[in-house]
């Protein structure tokens, strides 16, 4: 462990309960989920015999809190886990799982009591739909939240001063495997040529992370009378909204527009190199994320995978990718091909665990932020 590191924290305005934890982004390996680990100080003077109790929460939203259509409010929670924290149900040594854990323990003091959850198997993933510029409000969201409260009991009513929440993120990873490399051969008539356009597309790899370039390998061999006036190069993002609509969002989150020309009898061969960023995508509107905290970055959503047995509709938002190669055709009248038969649903991606600031009141310098 390193000397210092990140310890996320938030006390409620009336002092009573606080929430201390060594990180926020939580990595689904298909096969394993992180568990979710922290701390909670109390005050037992503010507390006034109080108990305190700690939830993890999963939310679908598809709109603000308070939009509601024919009774329908526009928000589902998917999970919710309750333990009760203080008093304490178990010895203290019970409750401990993680070095995080007993190293907070033991820089807070005796009034500090651990929580830990562990993600059952049929949650979807932490995914954000990007607001526009002029958006209000909660966006379009599958969202994590850990909440700490003080009541008189589990079921009392809760009071917002006695209530601490912080957003966590639940990101997929995929190790890489060797998958079928995938490709495409297609080929194209046309009413005034006895011969075809023929084009084949290929990926040096099925998976890719973050941050690397992908490769598409185009061949095109052209024995139709048509001259080849354009090629374009296009990585698409696809998201479908499938818990309450079957809204379907389509954007490219990374295009070339080659220039590249291919003659009546020539043939092309090309790699184009092409690198889907968010930083590239600030500002389009229903990009989706691999969740969205304040005040730190996010990537493009990873691609869902969807585990045996669960239902895709409790996923609330799919993600997948395809590449898209265009040639342009131009003759006694242009004609846009689209070769869309390219696209590998759900591939598997990774997040880098970029940790959100969130609501977070300050940080302590002490505990690693776990990799």
């Amino acid at each position: 462990m390193t000397p210092k590191n990140v310890v996320y924290k938030k006390i409620c305005k009336d002092n009573s309960v606080g929430v201390y934890m060594g990180r926020r982004d939580f990595v689904d390996r298909v096969d394993s989920v992180d568990p979710v680990d922290g701390v909670i100080i109390i005050d037992p003077e503010a507390l006034q015999r109080r108990k305190v109790f700690v939830t993890l929460s999963c939310t679908f939203r598809y709109g603000r809190d308070d939009m509601d259509v024919m009774g329908i409010a526009f928000r589902r929670e998917l999970y919710l886990a309750t333990r009760q924290v203080y008093p304490p149900l178990q010895d203290l040594e019970k409750g401990v799982h993680t070095r995080m854990q007993a190293k907070l323990l033991h820089k807070l003091g005796n009034n500090a009591y651990p929580f830990f959850f562990e993600f059952p198997d049929n949650l979807p993933c932490s995914v954000a739909l990007q607001p526009g510029p002029n958006d209000v409000g909660k966006q379009c969201a599958v969202e994590f939240e850990i909440k700490a409260f003080s009541a008189e009991s589990q079921d009392a009513k809760v009071r917002k001063r006695s209530t601490v929440k912080l957003l966590l993120r639940k990101v997929q990873y995929a190790p890489d495997s060797e998958g079928v490399q995938p490709s495409v051969d297609t080929p194209k008539d046309f009413v005034m040529s006895d011969k075809q356009l023929h084009l084949k597309a290929s990926l040096d790899k099925e998976i890719y992370y973050h941050g690397e370039v992908i490769k598409v390998n185009v061949s095109v061999t052209n024995n139709s009378s048509k001259n080849i006036k354009n090629i374009i190069v296009s990585v698409d993002q696809i998201a479908n909204v499938v818990l309450y609509s079957n809204d379907s969002y389509v954007k490219s989150v990374a295009i070339e527009e080659t220039g590249d020309s291919v003659s009546p009898g020539a043939t092309l061969q090309k790699v184009y190199k092409l690198l889907p960023l968010l930083a590239n995508n600030t500002e389009r509107k229903g990009i989706a994320l691999d969740g969205k905290l304040k005040h730190e970055d996010t990537n493009l959503a990873s691609s869902s995978i969807i585990k045996e047995g669960v239902l895709k509709e409790v996923m609330g938002i799919m993600v997948s990718y395809r590449v898209m190669v265009k040639l342009i055709v131009g003759g006694e009248e242009e004609d846009e091909l689209e070769f869309q038969e390219f696209k590998r649903s759900y591939l598997k991606g990774m997040v880098d665990d970029e940790d959100e600031d969130g609501n977070v009141s300050g940080g302590d310098d002490m505990e690693p932020k776990e990799k």
